[in-house]
């Protein structure tokens, strides 16, 4: 016996088994009717024909007895073929709804088999009606449909092709098939012969209706597959999505999944990190400037299309760099397919990372969230592919569903973040409580000791009170004598309005103090320019510190300082500690005013040193130096007492420090007093601020 099968594949249409089942026979009920119809050869055939007779149940049984869609046919050709004494036999099932792809069954004289293929092959430009006959009567529609069987069941045949006899079968009312009797000589088909074909036809379209039915069967079985394996791709991105992996693992999951699952070869995942963010919200035809990082492959290891190349790719590239990648945003499709992509003078510029040269086929679908483009899925194939509509659906789920992942974990990354600063706030906000609390401490402290004091201070309170008022009354007593001349008014004017600045200036101070105390108010910070203010505060002291014979050196750093403060404490206390310095220096020294910038403890801070020269502080009193109406033991220079407990209140209104040091000064009676103010140079308020922005 010699013959032979070919397959061509085509573009199928699926349809549920019920459908299939209401419209067609079983293959083994369409036997059973054969059978019974064959005892009844009236009814079977319009002859009465013994050889026909034998010929469908020769038929019959290979039917009943194959077990494949190529055995059947390669055997009923067989059969026809030495029945009808031809050269060849070819049986071509006809490409209908019901099958999803042609089957040939070819069978040859023992003569012609193992020839080689002749020159005077078949060929479409070598047909004409003469050589082909119809065993019935032929409507444009058969000729038509046994052409095309021809040029697609006798490519192959290693023999000329003279004379063709042929049958387009039909099951029901639709053409499942075409039987084609082919000789290598010019021949004449003689009546009996086309009586014989005609007999035979409805037994074949049978045969065809079966292999178009195992055909269906098993292209539902693989659809059946292909679902099952797309169930279970979403099960596991549904399962992965509410796993506690990292992204870039989940992604890796993800992109291996999906590609294994679908069949291609090589599967990427892309981010896009954009250079300006608030481009995600413009129009998408726009191309950004953006980062594209692969952050997931997947690769099919085959001989094929792997190589190492592949491997030494860079992972990022700028969108500029890749024609593909520009093309989600300047076209409206969702998913962009290449099977050739040196076609297409516009793809010239690739990105490396898609190795092109060896996966020319690529899939290449943006991964989306309301708008914006986070990135994107490509599967790549070393052959062209046809993606099926249900392929495509399942690989805009897949998007979805990673696109929700990618969007899921940076916004739980923004709550933990959020979450680590507010905890941060909170303990910062606690050390500040703490210091709070220690200043509380100290404060009552301060208190107890204050309540010792009391005495001593309505004693102090009521000389500073008493002294100017009494200047005052005996200015106006005087003013008020007839007589006096215009010069005397206007000593004692300039007398009144002297000690009433005083008793002003005594109140203010007191007022202050209470304010501090009581933290009614919390400091107004703002950026100073602290070289700057420092040299303003110093020119302003300069006149009265000349008058009492001191000169004022200022050591500054070279680079600018800034510094988060509140301008007016911070004027006060300067001025307060150079009002005290040029009250207790000895003449004909200097006064040197220090700025510097240090990190203690990692918070930037200022240093201020406010340096004379004069008599040494004791240590006991620099205890008491900064309290209210305290002064030092012998020191009968006239003042308030306020200026010092002052400035050290405006110091810790500032969250700042103040000390003071005396070195004494050898072979002298003189001592260098250092008073140190340390003041944040970025206030913890502003800090909160700005980190909450």
């Amino acid at each position: 016996m010699a013959g032979g099968l070919g397959t061509k594949t085509m573009g199928s249409r699926f349809k549920s088994l019920p459908e299939i089942e209401k419209g067609l026979s079983s293959p083994r009920q369409c036997i059973n009717k054969v059978d019974r119809l064959t005892q009844y050869p009236v009814k079977l055939m319009q002859y009465e024909e013994e050889p026909a007779l034998r010929l469908a149940q020769k038929i019959n049984q290979i039917i009943a007895n194959s077990s494949t869609a190529a055995g059947m046919l390669q055997d009923i050709a067989q059969v026809l073929g030495i029945a009808f004494q031809v050269d060849c036999c070819c049986l071509v099932t006809f490409k209908g709804e019901a099958s999803g792809e042609e089957i040939i069954g070819n069978w040859c004289a023992q003569e012609y088999f193992g020839l080689q293929r002749s020159d005077e092959i078949f060929s479409l430009e070598q047909l004409d009606l003469p050589v082909v006959q119809c065993a019935c009567e032929p409507t444009i529609e058969d000729i038509s449909t046994i052409q095309d069987s021809l040029a697609i069941g006798c490519q192959s045949l290693p023999l000329p092709i003279k004379a063709v006899l042929a049958i387009t079968t039909r099951f029901g009312t639709n053409k499942n098939g075409v039987i084609s009797l082919i000789k290598s000589q010019i021949y004449d088909w003689s009546e009996s012969e086309k009586h014989l074909l005609r007999a035979v036809e409805s037994v074949c379209a049978i045969a065809f209706s079966q292999i178009a039915q195992g055909q269906l069967i098993a292209s539902q079985q693989q659809y059946l597959e292909v679902c099952a394996r797309h169930q279970n791709l979403i099960k596991q991105l549904t399962i992965l999505g509410r796993s506690n992996l990292e992204l870039n693992q989940m992604l890796q999951l993800a992109i291996a999944s999906t590609a294994e699952s679908l069949g291609a070869d090589r599967g990427l995942l892309i981010l896009l990190k954009y250079a300006d963010p608030l481009f995600r919200t413009l129009p998408k035809r726009q191309i950004p400037k953006a980062k594209a990082n692969l952050v997931g492959e997947w690769v099919r290891t085959t001989e094929s299309f792997h190589s190492s190349k592949l491997d030494t790719q860079e992972n990022s590239f700028w969108l500029s760099e890749c024609g593909v990648c520009q093309r989600v945003f300047s076209e409206s499709s969702k998913a962009i397919i290449l099977n050739d992509y040196m076609d297409r003078s516009d793809m010239l510029q690739v990105a490396p990372v898609f190795g092109l040269e060896q996966l020319p086929a690529m899939l290449l679908m943006p991964l989306e969230s309301q708008g914006k483009i986070l990135g994107f899925l490509v599967l790549q194939q070393a052959e062209a592919r046809i993606w099926q509509a249900a392929e495509v659906n399942i690989i805009e789920m897949v998007c979805a569903q990673v696109s929700n992942v990618i969007i899921q974990t940076q916004t739980l990354r923004q709550v933990q973040m959020l979450v680590d600063e507010r905890t941060a706030q909170l303990q910062r906000s606690l050390d500040v409580q703490a210091k709070l609390y220690e200043k509380q401490r100290q404060y009552v402290e301060q208190l107890r000791e204050l309540n010792e004091l009391k005495d001593e201070f309505l004693s102090n309170m009521s000389d500073r009170l008493r002294y100017p008022l009494t200047n005052m009354r005996m200015a106006i007593r005087i003013l008020r004598q007839p007589g006096i001349t215009l010069e005397r008014q206007t000593k004692y004017l300039d007398i009144l309005e002297e000690e009433c600045s005083k008793e002003i200036n005594l109140i203010n101070d007191l007022l202050t103090l209470q304010k501090l105390e009581t933290h009614q108010e919390r400091p107004q910070f703002e950026t100073i320019d602290l070289n700057t203010r420092i040299q303003e505060i110093a020119a302003s002291f300069q006149k009265k510190l000349v008058d009492n014979g001191l000169r004022i050196y200022l050591d500054l750093a070279n680079q600018a300082l800034e510094l988060q403060t509140e301008l007016e404490s911070f004027d006060r206390i300067l001025q307060e500690l150079l009002t005290n310095a040029g009250k207790f220096s000895e003449r004909d020294t200097v006064v040197q005013l220090q700025a510097e910038h240090q990190v203690i403890q990692q918070v930037d801070r200022v240093i201020i040193r406010v340096i004379n020269i004069g008599n040494g502080i004791s240590e006991e009193e620099a205890t008491y130096i900064f309290d209210k109406f305290r002064r030092g033991k012998g020191r009968w220079i006239p003042g308030t007492g306020l200026g010092l407990a002052l400035v050290q209140s405006l110091v810790q209104h500032l969250n700042g420090e103040i000390a003071v040091e005396s070195i004494p000064i050898e072979n002298t009676n003189l001592s260098k007093i250092c008073f140190s103010l340390t003041l944040p140079q970025f206030s913890d308020e502003s800090k909160s601020y700005s980190e909450s922005d």
